[in-house]
Order: structure tokens, then sequence, then C-alpha cells
């Protein structure tokens, strides 16, 4: 019997040693030789065992404030517009407002054959022309051109990152945002009551190199044209500056800011903004991806200031990302993809499980609040 056991003890320790031989606890000598797999070819699936909820249909009706379907410059996807229609009727989406809408018979087409055949689903923003930048009544000729896109139905104004990063005048220096040749549109725009929707900057990684530190890599491959660090740019700190001193100076016109503030990896800046510049407000298109990844902060942002958020998608606008998004204002589900992921970065989302009040403003009726104050075509002057 003793004999037996002493086998059976010995047997089991060359077990347990040649086991202990197998399963170590120290990295391989040959760990960083074998890292050769390509960033493109990584592709990890999540073990996570995670509640999921799909959301269908929107809770409460949405107006989306930042779309460019059918657009004039060529900005956004060509979708038919009875079918486009029919998308919102199946998602709960009231209406769609598509900034870039231009200016003069480009903008006239748009409503042409977006806003007149299908009243209260879409609005559509006027832009400036920026080939008259060397003009030397180009705030006159803008104030005009504003005065038509308004007579002709639009409801608000857009501008495009460009400006501040690559409107140029005939010396070839950067047109600033805080330019004075635009103070008088911009007090146009509130003069009429029409909101201003203004991106400056981009995502602040765009503005640091392009190498092994940058959580936008593989975007800013993808895209090159998309980065602005060097300096031939501001930086993205001047930008803001400048954008913060024009809205100072224009406190009667509303401004849209658009992508969560244009500094959603930054929150407590863009509430400083909201505190001390009562004239502006937020939507959040494209920026799912980096609010949702801090869902405790960006929920207190939109409990905070919940009267000056609203909704914005930025993307083409097909039902899947529309769902996305509502699972994300709606749902508390935990860790799964932002829309287009991993385009953006290499990380999931959490959802903000927002009360209905909530909700129910930044879907809607900040939106409607925000159009009320127009005071109508007759102001524009001929």
């Amino acid at each position: 019997m003793k004999k037996r056991f002493l086998l059976t003890f010995a047997v089991g320790s060359v077990f347990l040693a040649g086991l202990h031989a197998q399963i170590g606890y120290k990295s391989a000598a040959d760990a960083e030789q074998k890292k050769t797999l390509l960033l493109k070819d990584f592709h990890p699936k999540s073990m996570l065992h995670v509640k999921q909820t799909p959301v269908l249909r929107a809770k409460f009706p949405v107006i989306d404030m930042h779309q460019h379907v059918n657009d004039a410059r060529g900005i956004g996807d060509r979708i038919p517009p009875a079918e486009m229609v029919q998308r919102m009727d199946q998602l709960n989406i009231k209406s769609m407002v598509i900034l870039t809408g231009g200016w003069g018979e480009q903008l006239q087409k748009v409503m042409d054959e977006m806003v007149k055949p299908y009243p209260g689903r879409f609005v559509v923003f006027a832009q400036p022309d920026w080939s008259k930048i060397d003009d030397s009544n180009f705030s006159d000729l803008m104030v005009k051109q504003l005065d038509d896109a308004v007579r002709r139905g639009a409801r608000g104004y857009k501008i495009l990152k460009e400006l501040g990063l690559g409107i140029k005048d005939k010396t070839g220096k950067l047109i600033t945002v805080d330019d004075p040749r635009m103070d008088p549109v911009w007090e146009e725009c509130g003069r009429l009551g029409i909101p201003v929707a203004i991106h400056i900057a981009d995502p602040e990684a765009f503005f640091h190199p392009i190498d092994g530190e940058n959580e936008r890599y593989e975007e800013l491959n993808e895209h090159p044209d998309w980065s602005f660090y060097g300096p031939q740019f501001p930086s993205f700190e001047e930008l803001l500056a400048a954008r913060n001193r024009m809205f100072t100076k224009h406190p009667h016109t509303t401004f849209i800011v658009l992508h969560a503030g244009n500094w959603p990896e930054n929150l407590s800046n863009v509430a400083e903004m909201l505190d001390r510049l009562p004239n502006t407000v937020i939507e959040f298109g494209a920026r799912e991806a980096e609010l949702g990844r801090q869902p405790r902060r960006a929920r207190k942002l939109f409990m905070d200031y919940q009267d000056r958020v609203m909704f914005g998608s930025d993307n083409t606008p097909d039902v899947d990302m529309y769902q996305n998004n509502f699972r994300w204002l709606e749902t508390d589900d935990e860790a799964f993809d932002y829309w287009g992921s991993p385009s953006q970065g290499r990380w999931t989302i959490s959802g903000l499980n927002l009360p209905d009040p909530v909700l129910e403003k930044i879907y809607h009726l900040n939106a409607e609040k925000l159009f009320s104050k127009f005071k109508g075509a007759s102001l524009a002057t001929k």
C-alpha cells in the first residue's frame, strides 16, 4: 500500500512538474519577434457577455441637425428623396437639416428637390462664397447673398472647417475665424433670427504627428489630408481662441458649435464655453465614438446642459447608423461598437441611458425652440 502511494505521488509530481514547464509566468523569449501581425489584419472579437438592446425606432421624434444628404456641395450621399423620407418615417425622424446648401441657384436646386415636395421634412442652411474673399466689398456681397438665401427658404448658415484652416486671400494668408470681414454677416444672421452652424478645427489628434502615439493613426493614414499638424496650420488652441473671440463679439447671434462643441475630448472645456457664452448651443454629429467612450462625463454634460444639446448624425443616413445612435442615447448597454468602428479609434462605447424628458429635448424640442427664433424672410433686404 505504501509503495503504491509513493508511486502515485511520484507520477503526480512528474506530471505537475511537466505542467509547470508548459504553463509559465514570464514572457516568451521571442515574444517581441512574434509581433508581426499587421494592424489592418487585427480584428479582435470581444469575449464580453453583455446586454444588447436593439432600438429600431427613436423613442421621440428626431430632428437631425447635421446632415449633408443630397446637398449642393457634393459632400453627402445621393439618395432618392422619396426613399429618404421612407427611412425617416421608419426611424421616427421628423426632419433633417441639410447644412451644405450653398447659395444662389445651387441652393434653389436643393430647395426644389428636397424642401418643396416634402414640407417640414427638410431644412436647408446656406453658405458663404469664399471665392469672393478678395473683393473690396466682400462683406456687403455676403450679406446680400445671405438675404437672398433666406428669401429662397434657407433657415441657417453653415461654416465648414475651411475657415481658419483652408481659405486664403490673394497673398496666401489664411483667413482667421474672427476675420472682421465676416462681422456684418454674423450680425445679419442675428437680425434675421437664423443660427450659424460652425465647424472649427477637428479631432484633437489631427493636430498631432501621425505616429505610434496617435490614437487616430489608422484614420489619418486613410485620410492624410485630414492632418493639420505642422507650421503651415494654426494650432488647435489658436483656432478655438479665435472662435471664442468671434462668439463674444456677436452676442445676439446663436451659434451651433458642431461636433460636440468642437472639442469632445475635453468636455470640461465645452462646459466652460457654454457657461461663458450663452449664445452657443451644441450638437454631436459624428462624435458618438468620442462621447460614448466617456459615458459618465458625457451624460453629465447632457444632463447639465439639457436645453442646449441637439441630435446630429453627420453620417450616411443609413437605418443601422441611426439605430446605433438611438441605442447609445436610450439604453445602458455597455461596451458595444460605435457606428463605423474602428475607423475613428480602437475602443467601444457605452449607453447614456438618458431620462425621457432630457431625451425628448435633445431629439427635437431644443431644435424646434432654436428655429422658432426665425424672424421672417420679409426682413431680408432686396
